[in-house]
């Protein structure tokens, strides 16, 4: 919904002014920067990613189970450069600037300095003329009235997920995402762990199955109590082999 939402944005200002087609960002790229850092060396990577695991405690415990929706909603920019979605500030956001604020201690504990330059302000950012230099010597300004039309639109919700260490210079993936060093994901449930609902749904198949089975075969024996007193002729040993048919199924 918010990728698509987007799109129809990014297609309204590109036919308004096609220039702008340089500057926009492909979808598959959209994400909210929690922090920026400069890591020069396979060691520092390294470091950078021990510090990403190690937050994932940190951040569960902040989290207490609890999910973090948060809301895209209404469009902004930064000094006329850059186009991005913003986020409905409310508890979740809140939350949101708390994880960046301990991330940040996480790295910086770890030597890294992270997130120093500016305050964070979680955004969405779907263009920005520093995308092709080209563009910036014929557009100095994106002329905020191309998009407002959308100034307010809410574009949808995203639950907290996932946290990815990116690479800016490496090579992109092929779904246009950036270059991912490491990952960590929240409220994962683990396959051998089936939860409640689950739990609830499986037995209630179990029960209804075995119902069904029972009518199934009251049924099939009522039927040929009907037919040898009709003097019907049965084919007991079809019967037989149908019903076991039937209970394989019930088995698989």
């Amino acid at each position: 919904q918010i990728t698509g939402n987007i799109q129809a944005v990014q297609d309204a200002i590109i036919q308004k002014d096609q220039r702008l087609s340089k500057a926009m960002v492909h979808s598959g790229s959209l994400h909210v920067t929690m922090l920026v850092m400069h890591l020069s060396t396979k060691e520092e990577i390294s470091i950078a990613v021990g510090a990403l695991s190690d937050s994932k405690d940190f951040v569960e415990d902040l989290l207490k189970g609890k999910t973090v929706d948060l809301s895209f909603q209404g469009i902004d920019h930064f000094k006329n450069e850059v186009g991005f979605v913003k986020l409905a500030e409310n508890d979740h956001t809140a939350i949101l600037t708390e994880i960046a604020e301990t991330m940040k201690k996480i790295f910086q504990e770890k030597g890294i300095s992270a997130g120093e330059e500016r305050a964070f302000k979680p955004h969405l950012t779907f263009m920005k003329l520093s995308k092709s230099t080209q563009l910036r010597k014929q557009v100095k300004k994106i002329d905020s009235s191309l998009y407002e039309d959308f100034k307010s639109r809410y574009f949808g919700d995203e639950i907290l997920h996932r946290l990815d260490l990116c690479s800016m210079l490496k090579k992109k993936q092929p779904n246009g995402y950036y270059y991912c060093e490491s990952s960590i994901v929240f409220g994962e449930k683990h396959a051998a762990e089936p939860d409640d609902a689950e739990l609830v749904s499986l037995s209630k198949r179990l029960v209804e199955n075995a119902v069904l089975k029972a009518v199934q075969q009251y049924l099939e024996e009522t039927q040929n109590k009907t037919r040898q007193t009709d003097g019907s002729p049965v084919k007991t040993e079809e019967a037989a082999s149908g019903s076991k048919h039937e209970s394989d199924n019930d088995s698989s």
